[in-house]
């Protein structure tokens, strides 16, 4: 699978993850899947719902929050496709609580946030057995 998204939506995501600093932000990833490939074409930016102590090493999604994104997708003619968030200070790896939480069926983006700004990024599936994240190709496009 790879993971197609325009400049202009990497651009928002970056400023959201930025703008959440030094805690981690996430939001969702709406697009289409259409053989190998997801495309991202609108993201919805949330609040991280973790208390405050906890909101620099992890992110939270509430139901509410995640049964709002699929009712967007649907109004959109999109799908709810993945999962964006930020590692403050951290490499783009998922930890042992993302792949805890994570949907096999869902792309992730991770986007290393250091000193305030966009360091590295990488996108990362899990794989059906729910053992382990597969690197994804993601692309970011015009």
């Amino acid at each position: 699978m790879i993971l197609n998204i325009s400049k202009n939506i990497y651009q928002q995501i970056s400023n959201h993850l930025i703008d959440a600093y030094p805690n981690e932000g996430a939001g969702f990833l709406l697009g289409y899947t259409k053989n190998h490939n997801r495309t991202v074409r609108m993201i919805l930016a949330l609040v991280n719902e973790w208390e405050t102590k906890e909101q620099t090493n992890r992110y939270k999604i509430s139901a509410k929050a995640y049964m709002n994104a699929e009712d967007v997708a649907e109004q959109k003619g999109l799908d709810l496709i993945g999962v964006f968030h930020s590692h403050p200070d951290s490499p783009a790896n998922p930890s042992e609580y993302d792949r805890e939480f994570a949907l096999p069926w869902w792309s992730y983006l991770i986007i290393s946030i250091n000193n305030n700004k966009v360091d590295h990024a990488k996108c990362w599936v899990l794989d059906d057995d729910r053992n382990q994240f597969i690197e994804e190709i993601f692309n970011i496009v015009n």
